[in-house]
């Protein structure tokens, strides 16, 4: 149990300082595209915003593995919606460097987040 309590914190932690600071970098990313601009801010920030909230569910089974162990499942799915875009759009040369290492990361946790689920047991 402790092992599922310290991956989800690292994650969450990991994820809040990650991802905070891009709710006030949208013109450092439209910098960074391609096309000089962020051509729909609703994803921007409703990618940040859906990304925020995973960290707070990451936070929640930290908190007490056993009891939300059925969700650490869900959580395998948040990581691999991002870590297999990522590395696919970067085989295809669409996404940068930092956006595979984004999903690299991501892909890590998966298997952090698949090894705790293995260790919390399924009753206190």
């Amino acid at each position: 149990m402790k092992t599922a309590r310290w991956i989800y914190a690292i994650a969450a932690l990991y994820g809040i300082i990650a991802l905070v600071p891009q709710f006030f970098l949208e013109g450092a990313a439209a910098e960074a595209s391609p096309l000089g601009a962020v051509s729909h801010p609703e994803f921007y920030y409703g990618f940040i915003g859906t990304a925020l909230a995973w960290q707070v569910a990451f936070l929640v089974i930290a908190w007490n593995p056993v009891r939300f162990r059925a969700l650490m499942p869900v959580t395998f799915l948040e990581k691999i919606a991002f870590a297999v875009p990522a590395g696919v759009l970067y085989l295809e040369g669409r996404v940068s460097e930092p956006v595979l290492i984004g999903g690299a990361i991501d892909a890590v946790l998966l298997v952090a987040f698949i090894i705790a689920y293995w260790k919390t047991p399924k009753n206190a």
